[in-house]
């Protein structure tokens, strides 16, 4: 933990309702652990933690995912024969899950009785099928639920509907998600909006619209069991995804009418579709919907929003979102800068796609594992351009990409090298020709035959001989 603090002065009189109201109200966890520790030092007055100072003390680490520190103090809780209860437990599974680690949860689970003599009720048991569920470890979680049963844990709507969670996420077994469905009457469990909700998700994901939109108009019928807005969505998701737009559209209005609002996800699956298959105009009017419910867009809608506009070469327009993302205050990534730059270079407008490029590089947008290709493709296709439209400043480009350490292609170096003897810059097209040795490319034939005739035309005989005892050593 940390370090025992003598500077912290208790009453005398310290209580574990005093230490938890202390711990809760600190909002730094080393001070929290501080406080902690300090009271411990008060164990000689007759002070003891108990269950809650504990048990808050672990869900502090746990928040700020101190893992390792969080057990040592359950195991500290059993060294000092304090009782452990199930909802320690439940909040380390939680814990775990949160930051996907699955067989941490499992590890945690199995010596809950084992090594803690904490019996694991039915919220347990739940608790951790569902995190193994939602991280797709499904055959673990089917042998799980399958431990639970040898366990005689009763079934449950919750449990059952974990199950056909599981059994959603592909093709082979919906079927068997869909019979347990049908079932469930028959044994006494009322499927209930989160049952349907499943089913239609997992429909729609598979591209089964037909069946979502069967169990949906089911659902709809039920007084007890009335469609949400995650339901709603997820049957809009699957609409759009099989170009049922105006279907889609048609539940928004729909579900507004029944007094349910959208929220920002639904509003994106419906762009999103809108954008994919050519209707960005449709999109940028559910935006101004959007914003006059007062809902911020968030960076997927403004992304999906630009992406769609520039597929349709509406540039103004996509220029306009991008402004307006800035202004809200969210930093465009690597990809959407591409997806800009691309379309000015595609009309031939080098000199802004050059500008957006230092945009980017001035901003700090710096590329990662996925969008590293890109940012090396983006920076030699601005230079490509700039050699024949502003050679200097496709130099200065190049130069800040080497300084930069970003691969240059072989076909930018040779159009730079061309596009300077052309010019008669000897110096720099032997600069440039020297970089390209040096990173492993041999220049092409036609490259040389306009660099050799540049150097003779200056008088730079022993340059001209120099390259080509390169090109022949090298």
């Amino acid at each position: 933990m940390g370090t025992k603090s003598s500077l912290f002065k208790w009453p005398k009189q310290i209580t574990p309702s005093l230490v938890e109201q202390l711990i809760r109200a600190e909002k730094d966890l080393q001070k929290a652990i501080t406080i902690f520790d300090s009271a411990t030092a008060e164990y000689s007055n007759g002070f003891k933690h108990d269950n809650t100072s504990f048990g808050l003390m672990i869900s502090r680490l746990l928040s700020a995912n101190h893992f390792r520190p969080a057990e040592e103090m359950l195991s500290r809780m059993k060294n000092e024969k304090c009782a452990i209860s199930e909802a320690v437990f439940l909040g380390i599974f939680r814990a775990y899950g949160r930051v996907h680690k699955p067989l941490e949860v499992i590890r945690v689970f199995e010596m809950m009785k084992k090594d803690y003599d904490c019996e694991p009720t039915e919220k347990s048991y739940i608790t951790v099928f569902a995190i193994l569920v939602n991280e797709n470890r499904l055959k673990t979680a089917i042998r799980f639920y399958r431990y639970m049963k040898k366990m005689n844990v009763p079934p449950s709507v919750a449990s059952l509907n974990i199950l056909i969670k599981a059994l959603c996420k592909n093709s082979s077994t919906i079927e068997a998600a869909l019979n347990i469905f049908l079932e469930m009457p028959k044994h006494g469990f009322i499927p209930d909006s989160y049952t349907y909700g499943t089913l239609i998700n997992g429909f729609c994901q598979l591209g089964k619209i037909g069946e979502a939109k069967e169990l949906f108009a089911e659902m709809t019928h039920d007084s007890n069991c009335s469609p949400s807005v995650i339901t709603y969505t997820c049957l809009i998701r699957g609409l759009c995804r099989s170009n049922s737009l105006d279907e889609a559209m048609s539940l928004l209005v729909e579900m507004k009418s029944k007094g349910i609002e959208p929220n920002v996800f639904t509003y994106s699956c419906l762009m999103d579709g809108l954008c994919k298959y050519g209707r960005s105009s449709d999109a940028l009017k559910l935006l101004e919907m959007m914003t006059s419910e007062n809902r911020a867009p968030n960076m997927i809608i403004y992304s999906t929003l630009i992406h769609g506009l520039c597929s349709e070469a509406n540039l103004s327009e996509a220029l306009q979102i991008f402004d307006r993302m800035k202004l809200q205050g969210l930093k465009p990534d690597a990809g959407l800068y591409w997806k800009i730059i691309n379309v000015f270079c595609d009309v031939g407008k080098f000199s802004i796609a050059a500008n957006f490029l230092d945009e980017m590089v001035l901003g700090g947008i710096v590329p990662n594992r996925v969008t590293n290709g890109v940012h090396i493709k983006i920076h030699n296709t601005v230079v490509l351009g700039l050699c024949e439209s502003d050679l200097n400043r496709a130099f200065q480009l190049y130069l800040s990409m080497r300084s930069r350490k970003i691969s240059v292609e072989a076909t930018t170096f040779g159009s730079l090298i061309d596009s300077f003897c052309v010019r008669k810059d000897v110096q720099k097209a032997a600069q440039i020709l020297n970089d390209m040795l040096c990173d492993g490319y041999i220049p092409e034939e036609g490259t040389w035959s306009i660099v050799l005739p540049a150097f003779w035309d200056k008088q730079k005989v022993q340059d001209a001989t120099n390259l080509v005892e390169a090109q022949v050593f090298a």
